[in-house]
């Protein structure tokens, strides 16, 4: 694999900002300086219909209908959870991304601003992403989306989420699910396969900075083998909506996302994955300066858009 030229581009960029790391930051600072940084890399926030922040039963969600839509029109839902290692990033940080979802998809995106680590450890998070997907199936009406097609689907830390609360509600009967969206999951806090020694430095996302998103969320190393933490660690896969699975060539969580799509498809999982190959850790949220972030958003917002016609 070669490193693609506009990530090339922003590795160099960050590396002639001379930025602290996170892992030598306390969590407040550290979320300061992604949003600060990543808003410089964002795209322009995308026109969508409307836009509004809602009251969840004490969770926020910010609520997108797409371009092109009607007031009540009935549209199926794609709930989103933001990435960051459940320590940094919020519904600001992941608005572009969100917006464009909609529009591509033509779906409601209703994006979950979960508690964040260390303030809120696991399985706080786990508990509010569920939360949320039952919220938004219980106000279906009333949100004008069809409770019969939501979607889940995260980037990094939400993907873990998304995969997380796909298996919660497979095992407690429900609400169903009709497909998971997973950008660059983190699936396995073993952080031990090839991609993570091999891209631990230089390519942005660091194993320091891993090893701190971890300690922040979880407890203790015992729940590193919970698979509400670990989903890759789930004694049974099957009966999960189709999957949707990016990774990216230079990102230490590479091999752990693709494990996982190999699992899901091993268990008789619909599964589309792809590898985009040149690209690093979080560049669905860089489609400002890195090209193939609107290309992931695009194949899978189409895939989403796929699999609600065929439900409709």
């Amino acid at each position: 694999m070669k490193l693609d030229p506009q990530a090339r581009a922003v590795l160099d960029r960050v590396a002639r900002a001379n930025l602290p790391s996170y892992a030598e930051l306390d969590p407040p600072a550290a979320r300061a300086l992604y949003r600060d940084t990543r808003g410089k890399l964002s795209a322009a926030p995308a026109e969508v219909a409307r836009v509004e922040d809602l009251d969840a039963d004490g969770l926020r969600i910010r609520h997108y209908r797409p371009l092109g839509s009607e007031d009540a029109e009935v549209l199926p839902a794609l709930v989103y959870f933001h990435g960051g290692g459940w320590t940094i990033g919020d519904l600001d940080t992941h608005d572009v991304p969100c917006r464009e979802l909609a529009n591509l998809a033509h779906c409601a995106v209703l994006s979950v601003d979960y508690r964040l680590a260390p303030e809120h450890k696991f399985p706080a998070a786990v508990d509010d992403a569920v939360a949320a997907v039952r919220w938004v199936h219980a106000h279906a009406t009333a949100l004008c989306v069809d409770a019969a097609r939501i979607a889940v689907g995260g980037d990094s830390a939400g993907g873990n989420l998304a995969a997380v609360a796909a298996l919660v509600l497979r095992d407690a009967g429900g609400p169903p699910l009709v497909m998971q969206a997973l950008f660059y999951p983190a699936t396995d806090m073993a952080a031990d396969t090839p991609s993570h020694f091999e891209l631990a430095e230089g390519h942005l996302l660091t194993r320091d900075a891993i090893l701190w998103f971890m300690g922040n969320y979880l407890r203790s190393s015992e729940d590193a083998g919970d698979w509400r933490a670990s989903p890759l660690r789930a004694r049974n896969l099957a009966g999960l909506p189709p999957a949707y699975v990016v990774t990216a060539g230079f990102d230490p969580l590479r091999d752990e996302g693709q494990i996982y799509a190999e699992a899901l498809e091993r268990a008789g999982v619909a599964v589309t994955y792809e590898c985009f190959e040149g690209m690093i850790h979080g560049f669905i949220t860089m489609a400002g300066v890195i090209a193939a972030g609107h290309h992931a958003l695009y194949r899978v917002a189409t895939g989403l858009r796929q699999r609600f016609a065929a439900l409709a």
